[in-house]
């Protein structure tokens, strides 16, 4: 007796395409299409999510940095500082800080800055 396999095809088929649902054309509707589609997304995918977290601390860096120097100082021996003043913000923070509160960023840089 043949095995048909039915429903198992069918349900591998439908698992590619449900997850394929808002490609355009036949990307969301032809089940090869949209797995070549969907296996390249998700590679994408899931660089992307390492790359997110480099591309955010690379703009963190660049804050601190340019806050750093309307105080005169360098963003290397500020970091220095504040290992040495044992602050323990990280650099999400800090950047916030300098954006949303210059004068409070600025009683930072003068801690880093004594201790460096």
């Amino acid at each position: 007796m043949r095995v048909k396999r039915g429903f198992k095809a069918r349900h591998r088929r439908q698992k590619v395409l449900k997850l394929a649902k808002g490609f355009r054309g036949g990307r969301s509707k032809l089940y090869r299409t949209a797995a070549g589609t969907l296996d390249r997304a998700l590679r994408y995918a899931y660089r992307d999510r390492k790359a997110r977290k480099r591309d955010f601390r690379a703009l963190w860096i660049t804050r601190i940095n340019a806050a750093v120097r309307s105080n005169n100082l360098s963003y290397s021996k500020f970091m220095h500082g504040l290992k040495q003043a044992n602050v323990a913000l990280d650099r999400k923070v800090l950047a916030e800080l300098a954006i949303s509160d210059p004068a409070g960023f600025g009683q930072i840089v003068k801690l880093a800055s004594s201790q460096a």
